[in-house]
């Protein structure tokens, strides 16, 4: 009782910086929790077409030797009726034998209608091509090195014919929990597995409160669909930025005014993450498409007068203004503490934002499994996990940080897919702090001999 006394009565201003996650972050997040479980009591139940209408898929494939079979056999057993279903595989400037693959499954898949296309080097360019010769009156991208669930395709296809004002959604994207489990290194396995958890519920929660409300900010690239109709009214994909699959998704809500949603019940696996090198990379990219395309948009439909209504502007300072006081008062720490404030209450401080955090999880984690419960080997996984909402906070501060450092090289280097791994970084950084002590022993040794 003494130690949460002195913690109240000391803190200061220190509280009032813990109140910033509490009443952005924390209090938002419950809020949507609660929603998203009211959503979930009442789904309309979907009726299925007289007639299921001719899709598209089309896979960009880059150096997919190793896992294009594996993708096509998933769409092979989809239950989607198969005399429907066109697969287009763009290729664009493939090094290794990925048309073998491809060979290999039209041997494998007679009844697939599979075809094989020859296009300009990025997916955003095999994607457009891909898209121009497609049949289909729904078109669906998704990634060559993942798998459809068995009934992802059937799923997408009943809310487009449910709802005629959906014009584009995105699935749930998910890690393979079977490789998940076979990652070695207990580091790694970690990082796979809060992977894992933040996937489920940034998808299953997040984007499914986003599509209600109408501001999903990005369809995923790896598992999109449109209507074709409405595909063919936009300028295509973006072959100029790394957020192709964001300035998609606006050009369709804010240029065409249309409907952008989530399905959440249908479902596209991929490979865990391979490492922290792989993590640093891919977060400052994601971050990177994002504020090119934010930039982009803001600058069109962003005013004074629609300050606090527009919800690109919420989000923009809530994932990149609000990282800032994060990475100052984490300095500060040592310098509170200099100034005389107690180690103690200083971590109480960080005790108390980090139960807060811990508590969004466990709601999160409640509503996720509810969510999961058609699939009841991925809910039972799922749910063997609860302790991650002990280690989510922290892996969730440190990819803020990645995501400042993206926000921080945006200002100083062109975005580019590929883009410098951590080690690359962290030599660079401290090549600049031996060549800054170098100038200061220099300066210090000629003012010495003077």
């Amino acid at each position: 009782m003494y130690w949460i006394n002195l913690a109240l009565t000391r803190m200061g201003f220190w509280i009032t910086w813990a109140l910033v996650p509490i009443v952005v972050e924390i209090i938002p997040a419950i809020m949507s929790t609660i929603k998203l479980m009211r959503l979930h009591r009442h789904m309309p139940r979907l009726k299925a077409p007289a007639k299921w209408p001719w899709v598209t898929i089309i896979v960009p494939v880059y150096n997919s030797e190793d896992t294009l079979f594996d993708c096509i056999r998933s769409i092979d057993h989809q239950t989607y009726d198969k005399k429907s279903m066109q697969i287009i595989l763009a290729n664009n400037q493939s090094t290794d034998d990925s048309f073998g693959a491809y060979a290999r499954a039209q041997n494998a898949f007679p009844n697939l209608f599979l075809r094989y296309v020859n296009t300009d080097k990025g997916k955003a360019r095999a994607l457009n091509a891909a898209i121009y010769e497609s049949i289909g009156s729904y078109v669906i991208n998704i990634d060559s090195d993942g798998l459809l669930e068995p009934n992802a395709i059937k799923n997408m296809v009943l809310r487009f014919e449910n709802d005629e004002q959906i014009a584009a959604m995105t699935g749930a994207v998910l890690p393979q929990r079977n490789l998940v489990k076979q990652v070695h290194g207990w580091w790694h396995r970690l990082l796979a597995k809060n992977e894992y958890y933040e996937y489920a519920q940034a998808f299953l929660s997040g984007r499914t409160i986003e599509s209600f409300r109408d501001q999903l900010f990005t369809m995923s690239g790896a598992f999109s669909a449109f209507r074709r109709e409405v595909l063919m009214e936009t300028f295509l994909y973006d072959t100029d930025t790394i957020g192709e699959d964001t300035d998609m998704t606006f050009q369709i809500r804010t240029r065409l005014g249309k409907k952008v949603v989530i399905c959440a019940d249908a479902i596209f696996y991929v490979a865990p993450i391979s490492g922290f090198s792989e993590l640093y990379t891919q977060r400052q990219r994601w971050q990177r498409g994002e504020l090119e395309v934010a930039q982009h948009y803001m600058s069109q439909t962003a005013s004074i007068k629609g300050f606090f209504k527009e919800f690109l502007v919420r989000r923009i300072m809530i994932d990149h203004t609000f990282t800032f006081p994060r990475m100052i008062w984490t300095f500060a720490t040592i310098v509170l503490i200099a100034f005389g404030y107690s180690t103690v209450v200083v971590g109480l401080s960080y005790l108390l934002i980090y139960s807060l955090y811990v508590m969004v999880g466990v709601i999160n984690f409640i509503s996720v499994g509810i969510l999961l419960k058609p699939y009841p080997e991925e809910r039972h996984f799922y749910k063997h996990l609860w302790w991650l909402t002990l280690t989510l906070p922290l892996y969730m501060f440190l990819t803020a940080w990645i995501r400042l450092i993206g926000v921080i090289n945006a200002m100083t280097t062109q975005a580019t897919w590929k883009m410098r791994g951590f080690t690359e970084e962290w030599q660079r950084l401290l090549a600049v702090l031996r060549d800054d002590r170098r100038t200061i022993h220099n300066h210090y040794r000629r003012r010495k001999g003077k």
